[in-house]
């Protein structure tokens, strides 16, 4: 397998996907047959659904929560901390996964542009921050209150719902020399843009997945494969340049 450089000068941007996700055993989002764990996504993922029923998003989500806490990071998930242990600040990784598999691999620069599942967020949008909520509810009642007194719902960005932290992702996009997309389709927007992004600047970009993705032409490079088996060894990052004297 050939390497990729990691130059003294680079400033790398990660993209993961579920396919990363889904080598420590969680469910990728969308099934061939357009439903997510028996449910229609309409019914569980939209802001109209949480209006609706409560109950049942907040049942899908609780049993989500049960599945995430019983993964464990996989060698991809280690591999890119490891990464971002040499490169510092150098280094940028956003999910569009809502585990948190990557903090518990080490990772700390990173941005969950979907959400995260072991939050909770005003249901009001009153502009109190998210909290951290693990909890596995058995029913609605349980379900805790904001300090506003609106019902909390899940910190997940919802189909019609802006990502988040896009001001963010677009700087780091930007001053990126380096683009490493693991793990997703190139189907769900706007992160099958960041690549045109990144390769618009004269990034160079490289894929990493056992399929190609739909937005292959827009890669410098495709590596396929697991990103588990994959990832582990396939960086050589260059010592960081001397300062000048």
């Amino acid at each position: 397998m050939t390497s990729i450089p990691i130059h003294a000068n680079d400033r790398v941007f990660v993209l993961t996907g579920a396919g990363i996700s889904a080598e420590s055993g969680l469910p990728t989002f969308r099934a061939s047959d357009g439903l997510w764990a028996g449910h229609r996504v309409e019914d569980i993922c939209t802001p109209e659904a949480l209006e609706m029923n409560p109950a049942l998003v907040w049942d899908f989500y609780s049993k989500r929560r049960a599945d995430c806490a019983k993964a464990a990071p996989n060698p991809a998930h280690i591999a890119l901390a490891e990464l971002e242990a040499k490169l510092g600040e150098r280094f940028f990784l956003c999910t569009q996964n809502v585990d948190d598999l990557h903090e518990r691999a080490g990772s700390h620069r990173l941005v969950h542009m979907h959400g995260e599942l072991a939050k909770s967020r005003c249901s009001e949008d009153c502009g109190a921050p998210p909290v951290e909520d693990h909890g596995v509810y058995a029913s609605l009642s349980e379900v805790g209150r904001c300090i506003c007194g609106a019902r909390l719902r899940p910190h997940i960005v919802f189909f019609g719902e802006m990502p988040l932290e896009m001001g963010r992702i677009q700087k780091e996009i930007d001053r990126s020399t380096l683009m490493l997309v693991i793990g997703t389709s190139g189907s769900v927007y706007p992160a099958a843009n960041f690549v045109h992004w990144a390769s618009r600047n004269g990034a160079r970009a490289v894929y990493i997945g056992p399929e190609r993705p739909l937005n292959a032409g827009a890669f410098t490079a495709i590596v396929e494969g697991k990103a588990g088996a994959v990832l582990p060894g396939l960086f050589v990052v260059e010592e960081s340049v001397p300062p000048a004297q």
